[in-house]
């Protein structure tokens, strides 16, 4: 906030909450806020209702309970102060920020994420530890899938979605944040939305899933992972796709060392899937970073010039997708470390043939 010239930081409902106090709102028409002054204690504003749900840590901030007939929107004005340049969360519901901005018209606004992103994007040991769990818990649903213990045919996606869901619960996560169970064709579209679609005998089966854990401090940590299954032996085609998709993986993760930058990690996969002619058919950068939320800081795309530093935590994700025929995507968590790329994700990384 020094550095920014930010005079105070509002979070109210999002993933900076948790993070910051081990707090997690609720989304209500009731205002939940922290104010972080740049010079002063922290104080969170919320409906008295709420309070009993705050876990308080003296020396980290105060809680500052509001009844019915208060003004919360008043609260957080006088406890931030004269201030020339606030900070709000980027999640903050507008009716809150319109408000506040009334309460406060001296004030220059800039978004929370230009304060709180660089700081969640670098993670700690605890967070790498987390991190680390939560994609040992998804590479057991993985496996699961790669032994045959899902079935697949003859079950619609959805079906099959709600059992991975269920299956990463039972291995920890106490949320499920996304199971996408694409068959066939279906796979040509990166974020299918699992549906009635019956799984058959041939298809390629693209399963991109994970969810969150919760940590002891109150914050939870995702997982992410993506596998493909061959239902049957695969056509050549499909086989030499998935080759070239195996060493454009596996190149963006050994690329992933400190001090290179997020785009030179992204060319590392994207210029063998160019040169082995697929290269219209990978249209979505290779990552995304992750930590209390499923998409954050650092993004691994072209344009973004950001140099990895220990600590950077992302997705390696390439993928190749034949329009109306089938998709291809190999998904790993990777911590960029001192001594290399610390890959999370250790399951099998082959195209996994299983019976059904």
């Amino acid at each position: 906030m020094v550095e920014q010239g930010v005079d105070v930081l509002l979070v109210s409902v999002g993933p900076d909450l948790p993070w910051l106090i081990g707090y997690e709102a609720m989304p209500l028409e009731r205002l939940t806020m922290l104010v972080v002054p740049r010079d002063g204690e922290a104080t969170l504003v919320v409906p008295r209702l709420e309070a009993p749900r705050v876990i308080e840590r003296p020396g980290v901030f105060t809680v500052a309970p509001f009844e019915e007939t208060t003004d919360p929107i008043e609260m957080v004005a006088r406890l931030s102060g004269a201030a020339d340049t606030v900070a709000i969360s980027d999640r903050t519901w507008a009716r809150f920020v319109v408000d506040l901005q009334a309460q406060m018209p001296a004030g220059a606004w800039r978004r929370g994420s230009e304060v709180t992103g660089p700081l969640r994007a670098v993670k700690d040991a605890a967070e790498v530890a987390a991190l680390r769990r939560a994609a040992e818990a998804a590479d057991r649903v993985a496996a699961q899938l790669h032994a045959g213990e899902i079935a697949l045919v003859g079950r619609t996606e959805a079906d099959v979605s709600a059992e991975i869901g269920r299956r990463l619960v039972a291995e920890g996560h106490q949320r499920v944040n996304f199971a996408i169970v694409a068959s066939g064709a279906n796979a040509a579209s990166p974020h299918h939305d699992a549906d009635e679609t019956l799984i058959e005998g041939g298809d390629v089966v693209l399963c991109d899933f994970g969810g969150t854990m919760i940590t002891d401090g109150g914050a939870g940590y995702c997982s992410d992972i993506t596998r493909c299954v061959s239902i049957g032996e695969p056509s050549a085609e499909v086989a030499e796709a998935y080759a070239v998709l195996h060493q454009a993986q596996a190149a963006a993760v050994a690329a992933a060392t400190v001090g290179t930058s997020c785009e030179a990690v992204d060319a590392a996969a994207r210029s063998i899937i160019d040169d082995a002619g697929y290269g219209d058919r990978f249209f979505h950068r290779t990552g995304h970073g992750i930590g209390v939320e499923e998409h954050e800081d650092p993004y691994v795309v072209a344009g973004n010039t950001t140099a990895l530093v220990p600590g950077h935590a992302f997705s390696v994700e390439p993928g190749i997708y034949t329009t109306g025929r089938w998709g291809l995507r190999l998904e790993d968590i990777v911590v960029a470390a001192a001594d290399g790329p610390d890959s999370l994700n250790r399951a099998n990384h082959q195209l996994v043939v299983v019976d059904g």
